[in-house]
Parts: structure tokens; sequence; C-alpha cells
């Protein structure tokens, strides 16, 4: 007669292994050391079979009986059970090998090597954290374009409209390269192309691309201007300071024994330092021989009065930048922020503080000239050099595919 659930919750085992029929080839057995699996005996080919259904009461009667059913439909269909769970196991081994988080990180071990360090740490922490706990497991090649809005408008929804473009951009490198692999059909990320928010962007032109940097820095260096003025656009992305600080500035401020300019700032009133790299100290050393002798560092066709405030943005024009939305002089300062912190990973308390911004701490301070010179100090060289690096095509990051 069929099993009941007391029956099988009150039998007790023996020094013998027992089996507790059910009926359509379904029972249990128990093994002497108590343990209780379900099985299912049946013939196929001419040859006696079994498969098993799992444990109990992991898999209770009901399930047990389920799972049957379903097996002696398959041999209805003239299917052996044994040989479609085989298959399906199969099956499902091969989804798991194409899942989107497994392409994923086979893209990213061909395209790291050729980036920064401070990028593809980037890149594999964005997947991590926004991507992999929601379509890691998918097969990649059943992703829809719903799922992966799905994903970024979480991303979206916090506010990170930046981080969601980016994952957009990754999301879709990862779905071509599954494309040339063999593993997909297309590119679902295609679809969602207007989809998002815009990315916010800076009150003034800015170029963060570190790519774009080291191409800007190159037209820098070939600038056929004056010297006075191409020594303002070497050193607008070295110093960071604002337009109108960087045209202002006076000999009297600047000690480059000390590698340091002290200056009031204009818009807060409190006295800055900016700690100077080598390399701006070589450019001002070479600009003294010109200007040192009288009050402005950047004086204009009036010694006595500073440089023009549009000299920079008409330089920039001339190289081939349009100031409204590419780069500004301002934008330097914008393109260190971000890249100091995104690419460098320099704290944000210690980038605020060279930008002269106000940054009060626990005990109110709105500014303190001192606070974190060591550490501005050796996050101005650490810039200095990285600047080097874009310059001459260094560590500088190849994007897969077009920014979404």
């Amino acid at each position: 007669m069929p099993l009941t659930d007391t029956a099988i919750r009150t039998a007790k085992p023996t020094d013998k292994t027992q089996r507790l029929f059910d009926g359509g080839g379904l029972y249990l057995e128990i093994s002497p050391s108590g343990g209780k699996w379900w099985r299912m005996k049946y013939r196929f080919g001419g040859k006696e079979k079994r498969l098993s259904f799992g444990v109990y009461p992991d898999v209770g009667l009901k399930e047990a009986r389920e799972r049957r059913e379903a097996a002696r439909k398959l041999l209805a269909n003239d299917a052996d059970p044994s040989e479609s769970r085989k298959a399906q196991k199969a099956a499902r081994i091969e989804r798991a090998s194409n899942s989107f988080e497994v392409i994923a990180r086979e893209w990213f071990a061909k395209q790291s090597p050729r980036w920064a360090t401070s990028h593809a740490d980037k890149v594999i922490q964005r997947l991590e954290k926004n991507v992999f706990p929601w379509l890691g497991g998918r097969p990649v090649a059943e992703i829809t374009a719903a799922e992966l809005l799905a994903v970024l408008r979480r991303i979206e929804a916090r506010g990170a409209l930046d981080t969601a473009h980016r994952a957009h951009q990754n999301c879709g490198q990862v779905f071509r390269y599954a494309v040339a692999t063999g593993r997909a059909e297309r590119d679902p990320s295609g679809d969602l192309r207007g989809a998002l928010q815009p990315a916010k962007h800076e009150n003034f032109a800015s170029i963060t691309d570190p790519v774009k940097v080291g191409a800007l820095l190159r037209a820098i260096d070939a600038f056929k201007g004056t010297f006075v003025v191409r020594c303002a656009l070497l050193l607008s992305p070295l110093l960071f300071v604002r337009p109108g600080e960087l045209r202002k500035a006076e000999w009297d401020g600047f000690d480059l024994e000390k590698a340091e300019w002290r200056y009031f700032v204009t818009k807060t009133k409190f006295e800055h330092t900016v700690p100077l790299a080598t390399q701006a100290v070589a450019i001002l050393r070479e600009l003294a021989a010109l200007t040192g002798h009288g009050r402005y560092v950047f004086p204009g066709r009036d010694p006595q009065k500073a440089m023009s405030e549009a000299a920079v943005n008409a330089a920039l024009r001339r190289m081939g930048y349009d100031t409204k939305t590419e780069i500004t002089g301002h934008g330097f300062r914008a393109m260190a922020r971000t890249i100091l912190h995104e690419e460098l990973h320099v704290k944000p308390e210690v980038i605020e503080h060279q930008l002269a911004h106000r940054v009060p701490d626990a005990l109110g301070t709105a500014y303190n000239r001192t606070k974190f010179l060591k550490e501005r100090r050796e996050m101005m060289q650490r810039w200095a050099d990285y600047l080097d690096e874009l310059k001459l095509g260094a560590k500088v990051l190849a994007f897969a595919g077009p920014a979404a």
C-alpha cells in the first residue's frame, strides 16, 4: 500500500537495509545508519535501472511522487530518465560555463593587462558590486535588454548616474566579447541607448579620460604661442588652481627651494599652500629667467598687469579644443579632482584641501593651511609623475568599445 508521512517518520533503522514501497517503482530505502533515500526502480531497454530522488526529509513524500511521475512520462515517450538527467546536468554545466560572470572575468583577464592597475581595479569592482549579484549567474546568451536595464536602473536609483553609464558600457563590452567568441548572438546593451538619465557633468568643460588627457598634454607640449602662455598651459594641469589665481600669481609667493607656493585665495580670503612637484619647479625656474624680475609670474603685454584672463582659453582653442564642451582653464581642476580620486585613489578630503575648498573638520575648522600638507606634497608629485606617464602614452586605458 502507498506510504504515508507518518509511516515514513516513524520508520526505524534495523541492522539491514529496508525498502518501503510506495508504488509505480518508488520506494524509500532506509540504511542501518538511519539515512532515508528516495529511489525509483524502472526498466529501460530490457535492463533494470534505478534513479535517486534525494534524501528524506529534504525531499518529502509529495515531491518524491512528483519526480516519479515526471520519470514515468519520459518512459512513456520512450526516453530513459537517467540519460535525460545526465543531459540536463551537462546543459546546466554548459550554461554555468557561459554565464555572464564567467564571460566577464574572461574578458577582463584579456583586457586588463593593457590598463592602468587603478582603472582595472575600478572596472572589476564596478561589475562585482553592481552587476554580478543580479546577472552573474545568467547564461550570457539569454540576458535580455530588459534584465540589463533593471540592473542599471538599480544603480541609477541611488544617484550614481556616472556609475550606471560606465556599467552600461562595460556590460556592452562583455556582450560583444561573448558574440565574438561564439557564446552569444547579439549585444542587448545597444537597445538601451538613451534609456538612462544623462550623466551629470561639471559646470566647466573638462577632460577626465586618461587617454584624452595624455593627448591634451602632448598638444600643450607642441603649443607654438608665447613662452609665458605656454608655461601657464604647462602649469595648469600640474597645479590645478583657479585660473584667476594662476594668471595673477606673484613671484613673492613662491619659494622654489622649499617647493611651495603660498597665496591668498580670492574666493575665501584665506592663505593656501600649493606644494610644487619637481616638474613644476623646473618650469618655474625656466620662466623666472624671463619674468622673475617683475611682480607677476605671468605678466601681460603691460608688465605691470597680469596676463589676460582669456589667454589660457584662447590658447586651448588655438590647439583645437572647444572650451564650451571639451576643456577650459577651470576644467583642469575637475580633471585633477576626478582622476586623483578614481585613478590614483587619493582620499577626497586631501584632494579637497588641495583644491582650497572649505572642508570643516570635527572641531569646525573651515580650513587649515598645513592640514594634510605631507599627504598633499606626496599627492602633487605623484600627480605630476602620472601626467608624465599619460603624456608618454604609458599606463593608459584602451577601451574595447565606444562610450555609452
